[in-house]
């Protein structure tokens, strides 16, 4: 175990981070994609620093294989953008660099500064960087050159440990971004790392916040549920720090008012999990459909509406909308959504013609929230 040395405020030498060698981490650079690696490879030849950061470096250290590869450097995005041609520099407040190589997007962003909290937009330190990360689990720093893994802020011990803490204060990490509730129980669920009592409590008692969230960025946190797998898992802690209620309000009314929908809601995410699981390209309809299936099973008695020979157009625009609404604030690409109701249907014994993938008609955009 080696460390890192820096200076305090009145210009003592002490311990900033711990370093972890490769038979302490145990870490696997074949687990790491090669364009990731050379990214981080021509940035140290121009002179930077790199690492990879956050989740990826958490899911190495649990042996997991990483879905995205997040960079960070103390290269600014204009000289990031020098170094790298098939790369574009988004965002207005804090500006990210995407590379690209094909078909795969790597998000390469500066050290930021904690001056303004941990949403601050100014460039910064490693040592300033961080302290602005939500949990000290998505808290650490990998090198891949060297192969080490930097830790400040204790998040290898919280990894062994399966303990879920704040970097931030509790008093200002929710309040500063209230999403940081949905990751909490996310990874809670995925990775198996308890929650203190405190910050339980803390989640119930800012619930609330998460209504200040625009429908554009629920959305993105609902469709990482819906394809982590773990969808069971991570709406039964949603369900019990309060946050389902914001997520999914309809959902939540349903099934706090009928105990047998709940059983059935549930029974119906443990296949969608099982469908992620075994299929992961699966399109977003056919994931939606179990969300959506309890649901339109209440709008109307089925058997008498297929007996009384009903126009199936008729009710499929009726039922459409009313899914539209029931997963709002989720807004689904509309196509994926019209799947889903249409394959709701059919299994309801209403025929409707269900569009393949690949023909479906793009969502009008008239159809944003």
């Amino acid at each position: 175990m080696l460390y890192r040395y820096g200076t305090d405020v009145k210009g003592n030498l002490e311990k900033k981070a711990v370093v972890y060698t490769k038979d302490e981490h145990l870490i696997s650079n074949q687990k790491i994609d090669l364009d990731a690696i050379q990214i981080i490879t021509r940035l140290r030849d121009a002179g930077y620093t790199a690492y990879i950061v956050g989740g990826a470096v958490r899911d190495l250290i649990i042996g997991n294989t990483p879905k995205d590869f997040d960079i960070v450097t103390d290269a600014t995005p204009s000289k990031i953008k020098k170094i790298f041609r098939n790369s574009r520099i988004i965002g207005r407040r804090f500006r990210l660099v995407h590379v690209v190589f094909g078909q795969k997007i790597f998000e390469v962003s500066t050290f930021r500064s904690n001056a303004e909290g941990s949403v601050g937009n100014d460039f910064g330190t490693i040592e300033q960087d961080v302290h602005r990360r939500d949990f000290t689990i998505n808290a650490l720093y990998y090198d891949p050159i060297q192969e080490q893994v930097i830790d400040y802020v204790g998040g290898m011990r919280d990894i062994k440990k399966h303990v879920l803490r704040p970097v931030i204060s509790m008093d200002s990490i929710f309040v500063e971004d209230p999403v940081r509730m949905l990751r909490a129980i996310k990874y809670s669920a995925t990775t198996h790392a308890k929650m203190s009592f405190s910050l339980r409590r803390k989640i119930r008692q800012s619930a609330e916040l998460l209504g200040q969230i625009s429908p554009s960025r629920l959305t993105e946190e609902l469709l990482k549920i819906i394809n982590s797998g773990h969808a069971y898992e991570i709406i039964l802690e949603a369900l019990d720090t309060d946050l389902f209620m914001y997520l999914q309000p309809s959902a939540a009314a349903m099934i706090f008012d009928n105990s047998d929908l709940e059983e059935s809601f549930f029974a119906n995410l443990k296949k969608l999990d099982e469908l992620v699981k075994t299929d992961p390209g699966a399109r977003l309809g056919k994931k939606l459909y179990f969300l959506i299936y309890d649901f339109i099973t209440t709008l109307t008695d089925w058997e008498k509406e297929t007996a009384q020979k009903y126009s199936s157009s008729e009710l499929y625009a009726k039922t459409w909308s009313e899914c539209r609404n029931f997963v709002l604030p989720m807004n689904p690409q509309r196509r994926e959504l019209e799947y889903a109701v249409r394959a709701v249907l059919n299994s309801l014994g209403v025929a409707i013609r269900i569009q393949p993938k690949n023909t479906a008609k793009p969502a009008a955009k008239s159809d944003k929230n």
